[in-house]
């Protein structure tokens, strides 16, 4: 069976058709456009199914990716960067297009089944998925299948609280781990601290390069104390046999070092040495992981 995924991002769409080996047959980019709005993102999308169905050479499947959580109440995605998205019925608007049943999935956990099976998590049976980029979330996969959980927010350890008096969260709570290790998280936190206005690449190129401010010290304890608290927690409750990290901040690199022991500190065992994993496969993980959803 041929497979055709996509992935609905902000600023682009991509599609890809597998063959049964899951080696590619095609692969397309075209721009989001998304302030067209919503009636003219369902168009292309569609219009891009169309044409990797066309030179499908078997039975197919279609999965498509999307940015935000999908209400289990409504089937509608919510809390999505892309807003015209936001309470659109955009897999029946798809599907009535198309006219060929699809499955839906938020990013993150499209993410995750893809590193679990082709990427870094491959031949691991649990698999939490890590995404820290302009939020954080995260996906679950046992055994090659996304746990959704019972009400589709399996793995969304953005929104548990590392501190009950931190900083408001767009969800309406304080002190999520979105709110103090996301990528405009740790930039507002190096402004407190310095004054300075900087990008995430620029302040880690300031800590690769040795700076030793006492603010630069502080904003990296900071950053790896939040880390190591927020994914020990993760670790304690699902004990998974890797994490696998994605996102923008996951270019970090002493996160797999110093990072990780860090979250070893605070892991309730005796034996500590969960893998904690860069992705493998970067930002195609989404489309691949769309591809490999299952109807």
């Amino acid at each position: 069976m041929n497979r055709i995924g996509i992935d609905l991002g902000g600023t682009k769409i991509e599609g890809i058709l597998l063959a049964a080996d899951q080696t590619v047959i095609k692969r397309k980019r075209i721009p989001t456009l998304q302030k067209e709005g919503y009636e003219a993102i369902v168009k292309r999308v569609s219009g891009l199914i169309d044409d990797l169905i066309h030179i499908a050479t078997d039975d197919f499947s279609v999965g498509v990716c999307t940015p935000g959580a999908i209400s289990k109440k409504t089937g509608r995605i919510k809390n999505s960067n892309t807003t015209c998205l936001i309470d659109r019925p955009l897999k029946e608007d798809i599907v009535e297009r198309i006219g060929h049943p699809i499955t839906m999935e938020n990013d993150a956990n499209c993410f995750t089944v893809a590193e679990a099976t082709l990427g870094a998590g491959r031949g691991y049976p649990v698999v939490f998925g890590v995404i820290m980029g302009t939020g954080v979330g995260g996906g679950i996969v046992i055994n090659g299948k996304i746990l959704p959980g019972r009400t589709n927010i399996a793995g969304e350890w953005g929104h548990h609280k590392i501190d009950p008096n931190g900083r408001l969260c767009y969800c309406g709570q304080r002190g999520c781990v979105e709110t103090f290790i996301s990528g405009p998280a740790l930039e507002r936190h190096w402004t407190e601290l310095t004054g300075e206005q900087l990008l995430l690449p620029a302040i880690t190129k300031k800590i690769i390069a040795g700076h030793r401010a006492d603010t630069t010290l502080k904003w990296k304890s900071d950053f790896l104390k939040n880390f190591g608290l927020a994914l020990a927690n993760v670790i304690n409750i699902l004990d998974p046999d890797a994490v696998v990290l994605g996102g923008g901040v996951s270019n970090i690199q002493f996160l797999y070092t110093a990072g990780k022991l860090e979250v070893y500190k605070y892991v309730f065992s005796d034996k500590v040495d969960t893998p904690i994993l860069k992705n493998q496969l970067g930002d195609s993980a989404g489309v691949f992981g769309a591809a490999l959803l299952e109807l």
